[in-house]
């Protein structure tokens, strides 16, 4: 199984007036936001399941990659206070059978890599924009082992 965990764009900053589902992306954020929808729409299998948090932010950095013809589904499971369980759980993580794209945050997409990659600590600083894809293959009858795939940020792509 391969899971990719995408942390949102750039967004406003929070405050006391905005709420934190209702930050928006900043213009650097959109920017990222479609390098990063470019390099995944190239990387992707065609039957990756997408799970969206329903904050403005991750909605705004998905549409980059629906504009790719890309369908996805708003998860509330995968929301702002969502814990790393329960991204494990919605991705249905090690059983699915297909790949799964997390559109998130933080602290919880660090907690998950942590978790399936680093269990030494507790979390992991995965940066605005950035994807870690993870996966879990057979290696010379060992049984599935947990593999860190890629780290890929918007910086890195030209566009």
């Amino acid at each position: 199984m391969d899971l990719i965990l995408w942390r949102h764009a750039e967004a406003e900053p929070g405050s006391e007036e905005l709420a934190d589902a209702l930050r928006r992306l900043t213009p650097k954020g959109q920017k990222q936001a479609q390098k990063m929808a470019y390099w995944l729409d190239s990387v992707l299998p065609d039957n990756c399941r997408i799970l969206v948090s329903p904050a403005i932010r991750t909605r705004e950095t998905m549409a980059a990659l629906s504009k790719l013809n890309r369908k996805f589904k708003i998860a509330p499971e995968i929301g702002t206070e969502a814990s790393a369980n329960d991204l494990l759980k919605a991705a249905n993580w090690p059983d699915s059978r297909e790949s799964v794209l997390l559109i998130g945050h933080q602290p919880s997409l660090g907690e998950v890599a942590a978790q399936l990659i680093t269990p030494q600590q507790n979390e992991c600083a995965v940066r605005k924009g950035n994807v870690w894809w993870i996966t879990q293959k057979e290696r010379d009858g060992e049984g599935l082992r947990t593999y860190l795939k890629a780290i890929m940020s918007p910086d890195l792509i030209i566009k």
